[in-house]
This record gives structure tokens, sequence and C-alpha cells, in this order.
């Protein structure tokens, strides 16, 4: 249960929605610095967003296409509005603070055709400090019935170019690509989140949110600097199918802040989502995990039976053992099951979800983890053939639990738009992974885990969208390009990539990034990669890339041999009080610091990209009066994650909250410091 009872504060008001003209419509941020307006001309419904009276989007179209020439974008009146204040502080089971304020002045425009057949609905606008949240809302006599979106006509008209960091969207790899940094202009369509910085400064990120029984959306030039949103194609041309009666559609997302740090610290992705539907969630436990997964991704041990399989008994106890020396709560363990033998990638159907390999004793390991206060931590890899997975699921999730497993990383490796699912006809179709159908299988997988009490690790997942509030065992997901990119995607990550991560794909939600590797180089192992980053910098990524799992992904030896800088892995939590960004730019450096849920002690972590820099910060962020232990780890002299990535410094010092402190980062390097309160 949880230790506390959140305080709620909750404010509510009502008035009529400001109208400057006739079919007109706005509606302002709490503060007042960002204003949204709805408007129609010559029959078509747009809306213009403005900060401190300066636009952000000039007039962009609102509306949809449907099959069999039924579309919603022509002949439209706004027929009514309202406004409605909003004021909560609510509490995460989990998270990266305990408790979340959600303010915002919210607009309602009721939309109506002119014409028969007088089809109707709302567009809702909520407006935050630091953005705006709109979706559309049909109620059961929209008149709509069945439908099939075609194309939705929502449109993002930037009044400004902009500088842009992204990545492609419909190409094969999913969303795993090192972001572009380009002008806006030059953007053809992409994922989101998808990040920009104005000239002036003024940083805007456009994502979604509450992303269910739909397909996910892109951002597509029209033309100049006007985008729209895309949705992923169904395999019959329908993006969207929606059975008739009421409906809503994922909420279109821009934050909006005067600088970079700004966006790090909104939960406006997270309030747009629905409260928790699971009732009592004490069951999911974040913690940090090691398991058999970095040697296969080294070729040094393999998913498939034979000499060098990893998911032994004898091997899974090493690691249960090596867990239960340091702290650790979970083993991973991959390839465990049958089916890894042969093409798996391009036939997931061979999967077989509770029948283990012969030389792994699920029951035999269970037991010998609980023994020792370790769980084990499932993989259900499908290759992306999810009816072969949907068929198997229940059942596995049962013999997994009854063996004491709790969380499950399910994967969907497969090419974009080449996830498997049978027909009622029984042959095959191919969707995206954020596609409509997918968008329900992770729904479903959430809701069958919870019956037996265990939580998803979701990669090659659907991108987050901020469900982990309402569907709190959607504990993190991959969905960007990880640590094992270091080992076989020469040349690798680049030292800006984790620069970039926290101001795009972060802001959706945590990530399982896998960080903490030690042995930099594995020159025997895979001769021609390695990690482009300092040591110091990979125990930055425990604070500064947030997930409620951390996974120590090394091979036990390598932390053995360095246990002075593993003493930060072991003491560092996963689950927070306050976070809070201090600094940074997007693909420069950024520096978070992040107060421990269950002590009074703070943790930094600090990185950068190719430039080596210094940056100085207050401590004002500590309990005032009070003296702190800073436990620090940082790169040496002439650290270079290049030429020099090992020498590190770990040193103690005694700080208070008006002490300053220079943070020294190497040339793709880092920095990580616990603050201990002095007894």
């Amino acid at each position: 249960m949880l230790k506390r009872i959140a305080p709620i504060i909750l404010f509510l008001f009502f008035s009529p929605a400001s109208a400057y003209a006739a079919g007109e419509a706005s509606v302002s941020s709490p503060d007042g610095k960002l204003m949204v307006s709805v408007l129609t001309e010559s029959g078509k419904l747009y809306y213009t967003v403005a900060r401190d009276g300066k636009a952000v989007l000039t007039p962009s179209q609102l509306g949809f296409r449907l099959y069999e020439d039924k579309s919603f974008e022509r002949g439209l009146q706004i027929t009514g509005s309202r406004t409605v204040g909003f004021d909560e502080t609510w509490e995460q089971p989990w998270g990266e603070r305990q408790f979340v304020r959600n303010h915002y002045n919210e607009l309602t425009v009721e939309v109506r055709e002119q014409a028969k057949p007088k089809r109707h609905l709302s567009v809702v606008f909520r407006v935050y400090d630091d953005g705006i949240g709109f979706r559309y809302e049909a109620p059961a006599d929209s008149g709509f019935g069945e439908i099939g979106i075609t194309d939705e006509i929502t449109e993002f008209a930037f009044a400004e170019e902009a500088r842009v960091w992204w990545i492609p969207s419909r190409w094969w790899n999913r969303y795993e690509y090192i972001y572009n940094e380009t002008a806006l202009h030059q953007v053809p369509i992409a994922h989101t989140p998808i990040t920009m910085r104005r000239e002036d400064g003024l940083h805007i990120s456009i994502h979604e949110a509450a992303l269910t029984n739909y397909s996910g959306m892109s951002l597509l030039k029209k033309h100049g600097l006007t985008y729209e949103a895309d949705l992923a194609p169904g395999p019959d041309g329908i993006k969207v199918r929606l059975d008739g009666g009421a409906f809503v559609t994922p909420w279109r997302t821009l934050q909006i802040t005067e600088d970079a740090t700004g966006l790090l610290d909104s939960s406006l992705i997270l309030n747009l989502n629905e409260p928790n539907k699971l009732g009592d969630v004490s069951w999911v436990e974040p913690g940090k995990y090691v398991g058999i997964w970095w040697g296969m991704h080294l070729a040094v041990e393999s998913w498939g039976s034979g000499p060098t399989h990893g998911a032994t008994t004898k091997n899974t106890k090493r690691y249960i053992d090596f867990a239960a020396k340091y702290g650790f709560d979970g083993v991973l363990v991959e390839g465990w099951n049958e089916g890894w033998d042969g093409d798996w990638f391009h036939n997931g159907d061979v999967f077989n979800f509770t029948k283990p390999y012969p030389d792994y004793d699920l029951e035999e390991l269970g037991k010998y983890a609980r023994e020792r206060g370790v769980r084990i931590i499932g993989h259900h890899e499908t290759s992306g053939s999810v009816s072969n997975y949907e068929s198997q699921m229940a059942g596995s999730f049962a013999l997994l639990a009854k063996n004491g497993v709790a969380q499950v990383k399910t994967g969907y490796v497969a090419h974009a738009g080449d996830i498997k699912r049978v027909d009622e006809n029984g042959k095959p179709v191919y969707e995206w992974h954020d596609g409509q159908f997918m968008s329900q299988h992770h729904e479903r997988v959430l809701v069958e885990a919870a019956k037996h009490h265990i939580a998803i690790n979701s990669h090659e997942p659907i991108k987050d969208t901020g469900l982990r509030r309402t569907y709190p065992n959607w504990i993190s997901r991959e969905g960007a390009r990880g640590q094992e990119y270091n080992a076989w995607g020469s040349p690798g990550n680049p030292p800006s990539h984790t620069a970039v991560l926290p101001y795009t794909r972060m802001l959706s939600g945590p990530m399982d990034f896998t960080p903490g590797i030690f042995d930099l180089l594995f020159e025997e192992a895979q001769p021609n990669d390695r990690v482009r980053t300092t040591l110091a910098k990979q125990l930055s990524f425990y604070v500064v890339l947030y997930s409620p799992i951390q996974m120590a992904a090394d091979l036990p030896e390598n932390y053995e041999a360095r246990q002075d800088a593993f003493q930060f892995i072991r003491d560092v939590p996963t689950d927070w009080a306050e976070s809070h960004a201090l600094n940074g730019e997007i693909g420069d450096y950024v520096t978070f610091v992040r107060k421990d849920r269950n002590s009074d002690d703070w943790y930094l972590g600090s990185l950068t990209n190719e430039e080596g820099r210094t940056l100085e910060i207050t401590l004002d962020f500590l309990e005032a009066d009070r003296l702190y232990t800073a436990e620090i780890y940082r790169d040496g002299v002439n650290a270079d994650w290049d030429t020099n990535p090992y020498a590190m410094v770990i040193e103690s010092k005694t700080v208070t909250a008006s002490d300053r402190m220079a943070l020294s980062l190497a040339p793709g390097g880092g920095m990580a410091v616990r603050f201990t309160p002095v007894k």
C-alpha cells in the first residue's frame, strides 16, 4: 500500500468561453501566458496558439477524412463553447516525483455540420502553463456511427522557423535512430516527440497522450512550416476504425516553455491520462536488476540452445547469487523458452511461452531466487507474431507468477510494418508497431498481466504516451536507440545521443536504456565496437535517464573488477519523491537532481556531448541548515570518451544548501553525486 495519502487540492470554476467574434472562442493558461483560440472560416475549423501575445501556431485546421466520402472538415460551425478551470494534486504509486500538480483551464468547443447529416462533436483544449493538449470527443448521439478514418486533418502551422531534433517515421527500424538536427522546414515526416527551439529561445515539443484504440501520430510535412497529424496506416488503408457510439481521440500535445529545462520538468503528458484503473498496485515494485542479456549482445553467450546458451540453470544461479550479494531486486533471463533456435526473427510463431529449454529449470530457479530475496524477471520475445503470443500469454503469465516472477520484459523484434496477426479467416495480416491494432494489443497485455500481479517492460514497443498513470504496471519500455547499439551498432551511439534523449523520447516517459557498462572497450568480444562514454557518464545515466527499473547491464565480473565505481549503482534508488532539471541545452548537456522517496538522500546526474565543459550549480535543492556528505564520482584529469574513458575520481566533501558546486565534465563525460545528510 502507499505509505501516506496525498493531499488533494481541487479547484473548479465554470464560465462561458471568452468570445471575441461570432463563432470564435478562446481560453488562456492559468498564468495567462498561453492563449488558444478556435474559429471557423469558410466552413472550416481552425485553432491558433500564442504565448505572451506572440504566435506559436498560426490558423491550423481541425477535422477528419473518412472513407466513403464521409469527411468531417467542411461546412462546419461552432454552436457553443464553455470553459472550466481545474486544479488538483495527485500521487503516483511510483515515479520521478511522488506528487503531481494537474492545473489547467479547459475549453470545450461544440462543432456541428451546417447541412445534413448534421453530425456533431466537441474539440476539447486543456491549457497548462507549460503547454496544451487537445482532442476530439464525440458523444453517443453524434451521428457518426461506425466510421473509418483515412486521415486526421489536425494541422500544426508553425509561426516561425526553428531548430529541430527528430527521428524519421515509417522507416524499417521503428524508433531506434540517432536523432537528426535540422531546420524545421527540412523535416519530411517524424515520430513524436519531436522537439524544436526557435530563434527567440522558445522551446516546443509535439507529441500525444493517452493513445488507446487509435493509431499513433507522426508529424507529416504539408507545405512550408505547416505539418499535420499522420496516423499509422492500417492494412486496408483505413487508419482507425471506430464501431459507432461515443469516442475520443488521443490528446495532441504541445509542450511550450521558455527554456529547455522547462520541458524536462513538465508533467503535461502524464496529466492528460486517466487515473489508475487497476486499483491497489502495491505489487508493482520499482528496483534494479541484473541479467543474462549483455553477453548475447557481445556474442559470448547465445539466446538459442547449445554450448554457449546463456539461460541455463547454472548460469542463472550465478546471477542470482550476484544479485543477492549486492542488493539487486531481480535477474532478467532471456532465451529461457523454446523457439530461439533457427530463424526466429522471421518466424515468431516458433516461440513457446510455457516450455523452458531442458537446461533451464524454472521451478527450481524461482525457489532458489526467492530464498535469496531476489526475483526472476521473465522475458517474452514475440518477434512480432502477436497472435501467437496472445494465444499463450495468459498461460505463461500464470506459470511465471507461480514461480515468483513479478515483471516481464516483452519484445517485438520485427521490422516496422511487419507485426503479424492472424485474422478471423486464419490469414496473416501485417500491422505497424504504432497502429491501432497494437495500441489495443498492449492494453490487452497490461490487463492480463495485472490479473497475475505482473508488471510489463516493453521493448520494440508502441511509443509512450503516459499510460503508466492509467496502468501503473506498464513500468518501463524501450522505444529508442538504447545501450545495445554500442555492442553491435558500429559506430554505436555518439556521445551526444544521451544529451538529446531527455529532450525528445524521454519527454514521453521512462526508458529502459540499460545503463552501467563498465568494460567500455570489450576488445576481445567485439573489437570493432565500443561504448562512446566515460565511466563516470555511465553512472550519470542512473539519474539522468529516468526509469523505475534500472539495469546494471554489464557482466558481473566487470563490476567485481571495479567495486569503487560499482558502489554508486548499488546505492542509487529508482523511485523518487522529487525531480528537478538544473540546467541543460538540447544535444549539449543536462543536469538532474532527484530526491529518494524512501530517505532524505539526493542524487545528481550530469552529462555532456562530445564537448567537455564545466557547469556551476547551487545546492539550494538541499534542506537548509543541514550538513550533507557529497559522494562524488567525476571524470578524472585528461578523461576523454575516446582516449581515456576510465579516468575517474571518487571523493567526498561536506556541503550545505548555500554552497555552489562545479561540475567538470570531460568530452563524452559525466558526473554522479550522492548527497547524504550528516547524522
